[in-house]
């Protein structure tokens, strides 16, 4: 309670200053750019996992849903999933899954990503659009390209990780040859794991997964254009969810990703178009899950962007673009044999789902002295959704009344919805000397549902708890007539640092968010014994609010020839967020939590010794009941070593075998099944004591 009293006195004093902008913003003249930066001095370290998801455990403002062992869902400061904007190499991929076992990062491999640049809160709006909480971009290395005309340039890399918890195993292989002007490469890999085990040395099911990938980047470039071609293909053969009540027993994609970048005398131009299909199946397929249900998702998502840069002056740089995005789903639940709950026919979750979204924007970058810099930008969406007619397993049953009755209803509905957002972004740094600058500002953001929030119709118990993506083991079922999320966000960043940016650095962010029509739920009933008697709940507009407070920090503690140089960092940080009216709590907000690092850097070495605390989690969502969970710390060991061409990852996670539940965990449905679905369905455990090496090769 005492690290919490101190963190919100400190938070306070500055909580009634100017409003503050997420991310640091670095604007250069001519040419004015703005970063989205790490948030954060703590390192990832991709030998943890095999979800790409975890490299954001880096970030202060990003936290993490417990899912499957390669698909977290990601938060920024308590919004989550679809109301961030995440793009793989720019491409805007959507969940075709009723539980989201599919987001936008598992199509990228933790050894695939090349950068990653994170936008918390108030965010430009050139880096999308229907989105409230801010922007992930994930990027793939970059082609290379021989210095000159005379030589070939070839790379090749091989990576292998282990991981004791899980015998988890990850490996990579890819190589390039390229010319000054022209570039090919090829990576292809693999994620595999068994399910792991907690503090106690317990398993906790279905946490196993396995998935393949290949990828090819073909590239062509002049002095003043570029031609960048990806191609990808991946097969995630299996992966368990421990907190929902379906597995994945496949998840094929291929995906088509072209870029073309072009600078005029005049500006630049940067243009992409994208293609991904995705078939999907959930199901059971281990004995830590038994059950037989197949459900299938047939999705595409495809679009464009157009980018132009436009120098207007010394001062002043013009960013105007469009986009488009469509989104394609056919969600059906195929009748399992001899079952008189699921058959004869086929049950139609989402027919002819569409959702079409086309933007338009204008922003400007400005460097009005040396002191100070704005930005200010408006942008456009028109957002279109609608589906087609649905059907349940058998219109004549009555076991199957409340799903038929659901059907002929929504069936009778116009289900074509149009939204236009109009959204807000204005922005200015202050820094009045080399050792501080204040970032401030106000954004207006906008997002309209997805067409699972919209379209899911059924309101049978088994048909309402296939759907949902919080890891609740709840049901749920959507509203054609739910209204677009519109975020009014002020935010500040107090920056001070040592003159050359090297020694000291200490950031303190306050920030809120009023969501008027936040997408949250109304509990309609409880389901019967079969689901565990869970809370049955409906997508439903209500006002909410998020306020908290974020502190990062970096210095130096030694430089010697002995020890090498040292340096501590860490984060703090506090959110709260509750609906406007009742202050009930919304659902998943992390708690309290700090994390302390002291680095070493010696020669080829470096070591890391990490702290994370967590407080208790008392402020849950009742209406979901979801679990509160105890206070708990643990600590990590990371070393590295980088050796001509050869680096060698060793870490040990939770040092100490630490028997502990992560607050976004959800509930422990697998285990709860297992033990006959007697009782209450407890938090989820987290991982137990994991030794992990990583081999990394590079030519």
């Amino acid at each position: 309670m005492l690290l919490k009293k101190v963190f919100l006195a400190v938070a306070g004093v500055f909580a009634f200053s100017m409003p503050v902008l997420a991310d640091h913003v670095q604007i250069d003249v001519p040419e004015v750019d703005i970063r989205a930066q790490k948030e954060t001095f703590i390192d990832s370290f991709s030998a943890d996992s095999g979800d790409t998801a975890n490299l954001l455990s880096g970030y202060s403002s990003v936290d993490l849903y417990q899912a499957g062992g390669l698909s977290a869902l990601p938060a920024i400061r308590g919004l989550n999933d679809d109301r961030i904007k995440i793009t793989v190499d720019g491409a805007s991929i959507t969940s075709a899954c009723g539980n989201h076992m599919n987001p936008p990062l598992t199509y990228i491999a933790p050894a695939s990503v090349g950068e990653i640049n994170v936008m918390a809160g108030i965010t430009p709006v050139s880096m999308g659009g229907d989105s409230i909480a801010g922007t992930i971009e994930v990027n793939s290395d970059a082609p290379r390209f021989a210095a000159d005309a005379e030589h070939l340039l070839v790379n090749g890399s091989a990576s292998s990780f282990y991981r004791s918890n899980n015998n988890g195993v990850s490996a990579n292989i890819g190589g390039s040859v390229a010319s000054q002007n022209f570039s090919a490469g090829f990576s292809g890999g693999m994620d595999r794991a068994q399910s792991y085990e907690d503090g106690h040395g317990d398993k906790v099911r279905a946490t196993m997964f396995d998935r393949r990938y290949q990828d090819a980047v073909f590239a062509l470039k002049g002095d003043i254009q570029q031609l960048t071609l990806r191609l990808g293909h991946q097969d995630i053969l299996y992966q368990g969810f421990p907190n929902q009540l379906m597995d994945m027993e496949g998840n094929q994609s291929d995906s088509v990703n072209a870029r073309y970048e072009h600078r005029f005398d005049w500006g630049k131009l940067d243009a992409r178009v994208f293609w991904q299909q995705v078939d999907h199946v959930m199901g059971f397929f281990s004995s830590e899950k038994p059950g037989m249900m197949p459900m299938i998702t047939e999705g595409e998502d495809y679009g464009y962007s157009v980018k132009l840069d436009i120098p207007m002056s010394q001062a002043h740089l013009l960013k105007i673009g469009t986009d488009y995005h469509r989104q394609t789903l056919e969600d059906f639940w195929p009748p399992v044999p001899m079952s008189m709950m699921m058959g004869p026919n086929t049950f139609v979750n989402i027919n002819n789902g569409k959702r079409d979204r086309f933007g338009l924007y204008s922003e400007v970058e400005s460097k009005w002295s040396g002191a100070w810099s704005s930005l200010l930008g408006v942008r456009v969406d028109h957002v279109r959704t609608d589906a087609g007619d649905v059907q349940s397993y058998d219109p004549t049953s009555m076991m199957m009344a409340a799903d038929n009755a659901a059907a002929a209803a929504f069936n009778q509905r116009d289900k074509s919805k149009d939204d236009t957002h109009f959204d807000l972004t204005a922005t200015a740094k202050y820094e009045p000397g080399a050792t501080q600058s204040i970032e401030f500002g106000v954004a207006r953001k906008t997002r309209s549902p997805s067409l699972y929030e919209r379209y899911t119709w059924g309101r049978g118990d088994m048909a309402m708890a296939m759907i949902g993506w919080f890891g609740d083991a709840n049901g749920y079922v959507g509203d054609i007539d739910l209204k677009p999320e519109k975020a009014h966000t002020l935010s500040a960043t107090f920056d001070w640092h040592d003159a050359g940016g090297q020694v000291w650095q200490l950031q303190l962010t306050p920030y809120y968010t009023y969501v008027q029509d936040y997408i949250g739920a109304n509990r309609i009933g409880t389901s019967g014994m079969m689901m565990g008697s869970r809370p049955l709940l409906q997508f439903a507009n209500r006002d909410a609010e998020l306020y908290g407070a974020e502190m990062v920090w970096g210095t130096a503690l030694w430089d010697s020839g002995t020890f090498g140089q040292g340096r501590l960092t860490g984060n703090i940080r506090y959110t709260r967020g509750q609906r406007v009216g009742n202050n009930e709590d919304l659902y998943h907000i992390m708690p309290l939590n700090a994390r302390f690092a002291v680095e070493q850097t010696k020669g080829e070495w470096k070591n890391i010794v990490e702290l994370e605390l967590v407080h208790q989690k008392t402020q849950v969502d009742d209406t979901r009941e979801e679990p509160e969970t105890a206070g708990y710390g643990l600590m990590n060991l990371r070393s590295s070593y980088q050796w001509k061409h050869a680096k060698l990852d060793f870490a040990v996670t939770n040092l100490f075998d630490k028997v502990y539940e992560p607050p976004l965990g959800g509930v422990n449905y697998a285990n709860w099944n297992a033990g006959g679905g007697m009782g209450t369905i407890g938090a989820l455990p987290g991982m137990g004591r994991s030794i992990n090496v990583g081999l990394t090769l590079n030519y």
